[in-house]
């Protein structure tokens, strides 16, 4: 009997701790990039005096850099190898926070966060990439599973972050913040982080092109489905984000520490979701998992609608909220495992399209809450029950759990 060894196999205890901190850092500079400032959007609105939508589009250039950014640097990845892209877009991050600090209008804010976007990408990315080049298997899952608690705790976290810093400096100085973060972010990709793509593999016959990975990746329907399950869990996490504020700080009045203190609890359940999924995959499949956990964000959305129209007031919201929140814990990393396990030739590649997925839909589909209105929970829980019976159809219908294979020990 054969037993596959991956190369991240052979790393010591410490030497796995050193990829979980950094590559964790460079997740995490994505979400921490594109929420971090948005405490300080009314500011911006009054110092340049342009309407909000103006100010929001400076938010929309930035996921959109983001999305644009991934799709370039995935499959670049697997050309060239992980350092060198990562290295160089977190460069362009870095140089575009220096230019949006100083922006002296709304359009050159907006043209610097666009860049800030495409240089910020990489990490995610890259990260991804690195740990599918690593390890397979199991040990896939519990990897992928540390950086999915990043990657989900990032959004919630960033706003709150960035309040804090509105505290003793000026908005500018969140952008100088960010570029000190990128800056960081380099020095320990610099020290600490080796290259994990061999020369060999940048160049495997069917894989040499970028149009030949995308065909790999695209072709493969086990990915599709399971693509677009991951943007339809990340786009009813995202409807929470972009409309929690207003609902819980319009309608049932929050302060700021408040509506801090509910993002911590929130955060508990995404801790929680992630830490138990990588656990139970021990015991069943992760599309089994998946199976669950959509069903629950389903029928927890539902909830938030039936609930805030019967008038059962802020328990009615934040209860069923929470196991929402939760439940999209569980499925971040079973996603990222479905989806990578298979494409080891084009990690990056693959990683490219979730993550470029997760936030064009997300952005595309979010605002609709604004569109419906936020005079009440009930339009955030039916944009969050429309994305989880998406998901459970493409999970069904197109993944299908029996066809998915087991993953090796």
């Amino acid at each position: 009997m054969t037993t596959v060894v991956h190369p991240g196999d052979s790393l010591t205890g410490r030497q796995r701790l050193t990829y979980i901190l950094v590559l964790g850092a460079l997740t995490a500079l994505g979400p921490f990039t594109i929420d971090m400032y948005l405490p300080a959007l009314p500011t911006l609105e009054n110092e340049f005096g342009v309407s909000t939508a103006a100010i929001q589009l400076t938010l929309t250039a930035t996921t959109i850099g983001f999305g644009l950014g991934q799709l370039i640097v995935g499959p670049w990845s697997d050309k060239v190898g992980r350092r060198l892209p990562l290295i160089l877009a977190t460069i362009v991050h870095i140089l575009s926070c220096l230019a949006a600090a100083v922006a002296p209008n709304v359009e050159l804010l907006g043209v610097a966060r666009a860049f800030q976007g495409i240089g910020a990408a990489a990490g995610g990315v890259v990260a991804m990439a690195m740990v599918r080049d690593l390890f397979g298997g199991r040990p896939l899952v519990r990897m992928l599973s540390r950086l999915a608690l990043v990657n989900g705790l990032a959004p919630v976290l960033a706003p709150v972050v960035g309040s804090q810093l509105l505290l003793v400096m000026p908005w500018r100085g969140i952008f100088v913040v960010l570029a000190v973060y990128g800056l960081f972010v380099v020095v320990c990709v610099s020290l600490f982080i080796v290259e994990t793509l061999p020369k060999a593999r940048r160049h495997d016959a069917g894989h040499s092109t970028v149009g030949q990975r995308y065909k790999a990746v695209l072709s493969d329907r086990v990915f599709v489905g399971i693509a677009i399950v991951g943007a339809m869990n990340f786009t009813g996490l995202f409807s929470y984000l972009s409309s929690s504020s207003f609902v819980f700080q319009d309608i049932y009045n929050f302060d700021a520490q408040q509506y801090g203190l509910l993002f911590a609890v929130n955060s508990i359940g995404i801790i929680i979701g992630v830490q138990s999924s990588a656990r139970l995959t021990k015991y069943f499949g992760p599309q089994w998992i998946l199976a669950v956990s959509t069903i629950v964000m389903f029928v927890s959305a539902v909830t938030i609608v039936v609930l805030d129209q019967s008038h059962a007031g802020l328990w009615g919201t934040v209860i069923p909220l929470w196991f929402f929140i939760a439940a999209c814990g569980f499925g971040f990393p079973c996603v990222q495992v479905i989806a990578l396990n298979g494409h080891g030739h084009e990690a990056g590649t693959a990683a490219s399209l979730l993550g470029a997925l997760n936030f064009g839909i997300a952005g595309i589909i979010s605002p609709v809450v604004g569109i419906l209105g936020v005079g009440s929970a009930a339009p955030m829980g039916f944009v969050m029950a429309i994305c989880a019976a998406v998901s459970i159809a493409a999970l069904w219908l197109i993944v299908r759990p029996k066809t998915v294979p087991e993953l090796a020990h």
